[in-house]
């Protein structure tokens, strides 16, 4: 099984005039009309270059301008390759799949309900945020939909909502007869969610930010009752479990991110909050957790935070964290050997913006690794930014600020954001949803840089076959003679309001990798050597069998 299985270039269809100080670009902007942008930068390419007539919409012949929000990248149809799910807000939720003929994205949840993804659109929801996970342990990811029914903090008067394929159609597990009894259903106005697998079993669990009102509106953790439901029924039996597990605070809840942040396998959980601290729920390893946050040093409590994301940018092994304040400095949090986190952003990193996603990557393939600031321009001006984090002797960075190209957007009302490579050249695409303030569309960029560097992408799966959201993976490659290791985590949610692709992608410059190392929230863990004829592909990588190996700290 592979995930992408067609390789084509997009061309931009953008007027340029280039010398070593200035670009001028014409090009049609959302209104239609010409826009002259000027940027000056010393010799530097621009990295992002747009990609034009991309999005075929839901339901009409031009691309969708309504209001959109989150987005997450899952394999909806269960064909082996991925697709972009949109939070629709004021309009429908969107799936866009590549179409290989046409050359591009299109919605297949279309206005027909004899289609199978027909029930996505939930038009009347205002959905924000989304993830996908296997919360059932089927082999395929159900998607959850957060609601906010126009309310911004704690109740709403509409339900979020779970999807999972049962019946050859999309059906909403939170509107079945158990679970509405239950009361399962978030009504609460939320911002991000997640996934999580706390108690490492394959079966993930959703993490809910919302923002509460007072006592209305605590974060929330809802699971799967394992022990009342039927799998091979179809019949899902949901929990909220954040008051078993500890997670069940009032806050205005923003950005979260999962992953592997203090322990080397089990998945804990940091939220970037508003008009409260920030929490870092460290994993007990029982399912429950710890707010260390004041511990670590990243509460914040003064700051409110938006996009968040997970990386090892020094490459010492140790996850840190990266996010945007609204309208407030921007952080770099690298983690020493004590579990504390040291700032490192610049001036110029730390740069006040009124920011939404954030997203980490290694977009032009050269082993470093970029930081993307998606801003929303609700009060004039407010261009995306774009900043690469280069690795030093002795666990230091250098960050550099990057000609972001097309993708700065100065006009563009962000929302949300996520990367792919939905054309397989092994370059990632970086999608990007506006919204909120001014209805624009989907756009879509490709990288101008890196296209001739070697790429690794790695699939872990779980035990039953699903994405491993929240698997670490770690690759050995040799530069200059030296050995050096990269760490990505197979994101469970982050950004703000949404998640990435399940896929670890490495970019090698002109290196070659040796070896794989794969943990996943349980322990297990699995080595790989690697061959020359391993570059430039994509490798799924099995749950380990029974009497693996099992990572020291994770038990």
């Amino acid at each position: 099984m592979h995930l992408i299985k067609h390789k084509v270039r997009f061309f931009a269809g953008d007027f340029v005039t280039n010398n070593l100080q200035t670009m001028v670009t014409w090009r049609m902007w959302w209104t239609g009309f010409l826009l002259l942008e000027l940027s000056t930068f010393s010799g530097a390419q621009p990295i992002f270059s747009v990609t034009t007539d991309t999005v075929l919409p839901p339901d009409s012949l031009h691309n969708p301008t309504q209001l959109n929000y989150g987005m997450a990248v899952t394999d909806v149809d269960g064909d082996g390759n991925l697709e972009v799910v949109v939070a629709g807000y004021n309009g429908p939720n969107l799936v866009l799949q590549y179409n290989s003929t046409l050359k591009r994205l299109e919605n297949i949840a279309v206005a027909d309900q004899s289609s199978p993804f027909f029930s996505l659109r939930d038009e009347k929801g205002n959905a924000i945020g989304v993830t996908a996970c296997d919360l059932d342990g089927d082999g395929r990811e159900e998607i959850y939909f957060l609601n906010t029914n126009n309310a911004f903090s704690g109740r709403a008067t509409y339900a979020d909502k779970l999807f999972k394929f049962r019946n050859g159609r999309f059906e909403d597990l939170l509107s079945d007869v158990i679970n509405i009894r239950r009361e399962v259903a978030n009504h609460m106005a939320g911002r991000s969610v997640a996934c999580i697998d706390r108690k490492g079993t394959g079966r993930y669990s959703i993490y809910v930010a919302n923002y509460a009102s007072g006592n209305v509106g605590p974060h929330a953790l809802i699971e799967m009752d394992e022990d009342a439901s039927d799998v091979e029924r179809g019949v899902i039996v949901l929990t909220d479990v954040a008051a078993q597990a500890k997670v069940n605070k009032y806050t205005g809840g923003r950005g979260v991110a999962v992953g592997p942040i203090l322990s080397n396998t089990r998945s804990d959980i940091f939220c970037d909050n508003e008009n409260g601290p920030n929490f870092l729920f460290q994993n007990n390893g029982d399912g429950s957790f710890t707010d260390v946050a004041l511990k670590a040093g990243v509460e914040d409590r003064y700051q409110h935070g938006r996009g968040v994301a997970l990386a090892d940018f020094n490459g010492d092994g140790k996850t840190d964290i990266v996010y945007g304040n609204w309208n407030g400095p921007h952080r770099l949090f690298l983690q020493d050997t004590e579990q504390r986190f040291k700032n490192i952003a610049t001036q110029a990193f730390s740069t006040p913006s009124p920011v939404r996603t954030v997203i980490v990557a290694d977009f032009d393939n050269d082993l470093q690794l970029e930081v993307f600031f998606n801003n929303i321009a609700y009060r004039g001006d407010a261009p995306n930014r774009l900043f690469r984090v280069t690795r030093k002797p002795n666990s230091e960075c250098d960050i550099t600020e990057l000609d972001v190209g097309d993708a700065a957007e100065p006009r563009g009302r962000g929302t949300g954001g996520t990367v792919m490579d939905f054309d397989g050249d092994g370059q990632l695409d970086l999608l990007l949803a506006h919204g909120e303030s001014a209805a624009q569309p989907i756009s879509v960029f490709r990288v101008r840089e890196g296209s001739g560097n070697n790429w690794l992408r790695v699939v872990p799966r779980t035990r039953f076959g699903a994405f491993a959201r929240g698997a670490k993976v770690v690759l050995t490659s040799n530069r200059s003679g030296e050995m050096q290791r990269h760490t990505r985590i197979i994101d469970g949610g982050s950004g703000y309001l949404c998640q990435m692709e399940p896929v670890a992608h490495f970019g090698l410059g002109t290196d070659a990798a040796s070896r794989i190392d794969v943990y996943w929230p349980d322990g297990g863990s699995v080595s790989r050597m690697l061959e020359p004829a391993d570059m430039n592909t994509v490798i799924e990588i099995e749950y380990p069998n029974e009497g693996a190996e099992l990572t020291p700290d994770a038990q």
